[in-house]
């Protein structure tokens, strides 16, 4: 098989990818051999990176949305001079490797996110290239673009398929994202075989339907198409574009390339020294050639392209000293100089809130003070900003991207592609996204929630209409499992205020948090007004503390978390006529409450003390809390469809049951 110079530079790709799979006995060989001729043009001639500084702003974002074929990116990285040296390359896949068998952001210098799951990369994407728009817009001056760079994302035949690329792609069309460039590796290859039995779309039409530039298909293996397909795409100013290519999986394998057989395992001794053979590649495993790793190596041009963008900066500074300083401030992922103030103004504003509230209107509350005053905030909805309230009074949205500075978005009903672009504007840096929609539509949204706490980014999820208190739209709306269970998910601090002041709380936690994400379970229902009077920010700041006491020897302590808590403060009263004392503890969050000291936790919840947990929700988690020997007021089935008080009581969920378990 003749190779040309692209071919052979390609070629270190391909085995690179074969022998690290080869060497850890798994992993995914099919995608790197078949798309290493689309990354050699695009690395070499288009990406602007710099491997010294892999997260210099200005660069171009970089995404293997099927990710799977990590050693595609792994190889890249490793040949252009980042980070990730020959071992690294050996040790794919192995305990503590900074190779994983996906990549994974903050673990490899260049991965700029996590693509586990198929579809959800080219969702980062279009939220990167959102955040990107927005910021060029808010920052950039005639003469001065210190916002200009591009994202590229290469996605296979599985991302296609998930729904999730209907979401996202859809919006990316809507929003014109012009600077955002996919390659369709469409090699009709799955796991499962070939895909045409499962999956026929005409891709070139749905995508033109989206809004989108669509190019091709072209020779995925022929340098001089793609060169000529990317140069067309870095010319559109109204689009996205997609560029299709028509690939073979494993190409170079003279008996597995085209077959589903290469696409997730090992080529195996004999194939591999075979392939060795059809290409021409002479070289040792992990060998790679000082000619080839010469032109290869991106750190002189890298260097270059950092270095001039520094000198704008500089000149952008001299001119505009107030916006670079902002610039610097929001990159940099620090909160306005004035953000203890803006926290004062908000308590102040929330402690003296009287009525019951709703605490999705308590949530709003804080938003007409947070979003005027964190302009880094950009917040959204799934088509509920009238129910989830989660616009402020300075809130600026709009529904066709127009050319204006916003801090709305309207994502439609896309709960899972709202979530998953908001990873792609958090990873992005400059701007902190939260979205809403309903508590029981985050059944829709999960992954990509879980994405954001394994990620460690600052996403806010307001999830509202929190519990069967949204009465009568019933079962289908009322969610009973979904507080609990996503309190199960690692590094996802789940807030569930009980009133304004505490929900105040809550968005100031969820904004000052820069390792994690955190979700704001909020009522429909208006609740009264306990914790501002009684408590400081600082205990609330706490996850869980004591909301109401009483003198002398406690008979039982009673935990309860957001419209449950004036249960448990009207069970507390009964139970003080009946001469029993007991202490009231609110738990808006149980993650945040679990980093506490032993002393404040042991000091908030005493051994030795029964305890009885009260919330509309799925019982099971709270016997962390109370113990077997505990009570525990639940639900473990679905709701009804009826007024909320109604609800409530048809289910149990009373201060009278507090009592009598107590």
């Amino acid at each position: 098989m003749p190779s040309s110079s692209s071919q052979v530079l390609a070629n270190a790709i391909r085995f690179l990818a074969i022998d690290a799979v080869e060497k850890s006995k798994s992993g995914h060989p099919g995608a790197p051999m078949g798309m290493a001729d689309i990354a050699e043009v695009l690395w070499r001639k288009h990406l602007k990176h710099n491997p010294i500084e892999p997260t210099w702003f200005d660069r171009d974002r970089f995404v293997l949305s099927n990710g799977h074929g990590s050693m595609l990116l792994y190889s890249l990285l490793h040949l252009t001079g980042y980070q990730v040296s020959i071992e690294d390359i050996k040790n794919f896949r192995q305990l503590h490797s900074i190779t994983p068998g996906h990549p994974e952001v903050g673990m490899t210098p260049g991965v700029e996110t996590t693509t586990g799951p198929l579809g959800q990369g080219l969702a980062n994407a279009v939220g990167m290239a959102l955040a990107e728009k927005i910021l060029a817009k808010r920052f950039n001056r005639p003469g001065h673009e210190v916002v200009d760079h591009r994202t590229w994302v290469f996605m296979g035949d599985g991302c296609l398929m998930e729904g999730i690329s209907h979401e996202a792609c859809s919006l990316a069309g809507v929003w014109g994202l012009n600077k955002l460039i996919g390659f369709y590796d469409d090699n009709g290859i799955s796991i499962d075989g070939h895909v045409e039995g499962w999956f026929k779309d005409d891709t070139a039409m749905r995508f033109k339907s989206y809004g989108w530039n669509v190019i091709g298909p072209i020779d995925g293996h022929d340098a001089a198409q793609i060169d000529l397909a990317i140069i067309e795409a870095k010319k559109q100013t109204a689009k996205p574009t997609l560029i299709i290519c028509k690939t073979t999986i494993g190409w170079g394998s003279p008996n597995m390339a085209g077959t589903h057989d290469v696409h997730g395992a090992p080529l195996g001794e004999k194939e591999t020294k075979a392939t060795r053979e059809a290409l021409g590649w002479v070289h040792p495993p992990f060998e790679i050639p000082a000619e080839i790793r010469e032109r290869w190596s991106a750190v002189q041009s890298g260097f270059a392209a950092q270095t001039k963008w520094n000198r704008e900066f500089s000149a952008y500074a001299k001119n505009f000293p107030q916006l670079a300083g902002e610039f610097l401030r929001v990159m940099q992922e620090d909160l306005p100089t004035d953000w203890n103030k803006a926290k004062e103004d908000l308590y102040k504003a929330a402690g003296n809130i009287e009525a019951a509230t709703a605490t999705r209107k308590s949530s709003q509350q804080a938003l007409d003070i947070l979003v005027e005053r964190v302009p880094e905030l950009i917040g959204g909805s799934a088509d509920l900003t009238g129910s989830n309230l989660t616009a402020g009074k300075t809130s600026k949205a709009w529904h066709a991207f127009k050319d204006e500075d916003i801090n709305y978005i309207s994502y439609g009903v896309r709960e899972f592609g709202m979530s998953a672009i908001m990873n792609g504007i958090a990873l992005h840096k400059g701007l902190i996204p939260y979205g809403g929609t309903f508590a029981v539509f985050s059944d829709y949204a999960r992954n990509g929630i879980r994405m954001s706490a394994l990620m460690n980014q600052r996403v806010v999820y307001v999830l509202t209409h929190d519990s069967i208190g949204l009465g009568e739209d019933g079962p289908t709306h009322q969610p009973i499992e979904h507080v609990a269970s996503l309190r199960l998910i690692s590094n996802l601090d789940v807030w569930r205020p009980c009133d304004s002041y505490e929900t105040a709380v809550a968005w100031t936690h969820s904004i000052e948090r820069k390792n994690g994400p955190s979700a704001l379970f909020l009522s429909r229902q208006n609740l009264p007004q306990y914790s501002a009077s009684r408590v400081s920010a600082q205990d609330i700041m706490k996850g869980g503390y004591i909301l109401s006491d009483c003198d002398g020897v406690l008979d039982a302590v009673i935990i309860a978390t957001g419209s449950e808590v004036s249960l448990a403060m009207q069970a507390q009263e009964k139970l003080a006529a009946l001469g029993k004392k007991v202490r009231v503890v609110s738990m808006p969050c149980t993650s945040v409450f679990d980093r506490q000291s032993l002393e404040w936790q042991q000091q908030v919840l005493p051994i030795g003390i029964k305890r009885i947990a009260i919330e509309a929700g799925h019982p099971d988690f709270w016997r962390k809390y109370v113990g077997l020997e505990g009570g525990v007021v639940g639900i473990n089935r679905f709701g009804e469809s009826a007024p909320a008080p109604q609800v409530y009581e048809y289910l149990g969920i009373t201060s009278d049951h507090v009592v009598s378990l107590a």
